[in-house]
């Protein structure tokens, strides 16, 4: 095996057990030593690879944006509009936070981490593109990203907020109202998607998102890892 293919062997396995760790102590609880001492690597071969925590953190926020898209398909599959689609993308976060500490944990550190944060806006802004261009077809990219940092500063403020300070349902009542309002979705139309939201079981649409994002990730790591070891057994 290369130095290179080795390199990025290595740098898939770390993915993979940092990934274990966060999903199984939160990130704010996971060290880098015990990365470490679970690989059995230094502390310098992590940090030639990933020299933060933050660093392995940025490569499952982009992963969680795939996530998401594959769960909009398969919203617009089963006939939800993209705006529903996005409430109950925003509902999940919610809920998912309010059942799990561990999603609480991994979603505030990807929006109080500088480098997770700008991955979030970025993708966001996109999104939110697609999603309201309908209501505000006349905005500039930078109304975009104006707007988006606004709206991070809203969902960031929906983490960290627990039932005993605001009930769930007011949280994500205020949230969608708020963000909707400020892509320009009419009264009627916000109300309307708000209250269909509220109506399902969005505790259990938490859970299971948590759930699914989580095997989403192992199945990632696993056949990333089989494809690079494939090939470096060709090569």
């Amino acid at each position: 095996m290369t130095r290179k293919a080795k390199g990025k062997t290595t740098q898939l396995e770390i993915v993979k057990v940092a990934s274990e760790f966060f999903f199984e102590k939160g990130f704010s609880h996971t060290s880098a030593r015990a990365i470490c001492d679970a690989m059995n690597i230094s502390t310098g071969n992590l940090t030639f690879y990933f020299p933060t925590k933050d660093h392995i953190l940025a490569v499952l926020v982009d992963e969680l944006f795939h996530f998401q898209n594959l769960m909009m398909e398969q919203a617009a599959e089963e006939g939800k509009s993209s705006l529903l689609a996005y409430c109950l993308e925003l509902t999940a976060m919610a809920s998912a936070c309010e059942e799990s500490e561990i999603a609480r944990d991994f979603y505030a550190a990807s929006y109080t981490s500088p480098m997770t944060l700008r991955l979030v806006r970025a993708n966001d802004t996109e999104k939110t593109k697609a999603v309201f261009r309908q209501f505000r077809p006349d905005w500039t990219d930078e109304q975009w990203a104006a707007t988006e940092n606004i709206v991070s500063g809203i969902e960031y403020a929906t983490i960290v907020t627990k039932e005993k300070d605001t009930p769930l349902e007011v949280q994500i009542e205020r949230t969608l109202s708020a963000i909707l309002l400020l892509y320009g979705v009419p009264d009627k139309t916000r109300q309307m998607k708000i209250d269909k939201v509220l109506a399902m079981d969005y505790r259990g649409l938490g859970r299971g998102i948590l759930q699914a994002f989580r095997e989403y990730i192992e199945k990632v790591n696993e056949d990333n890892l089989r494809s690079t070891k494939q090939l470096n057994n060709k090569a």
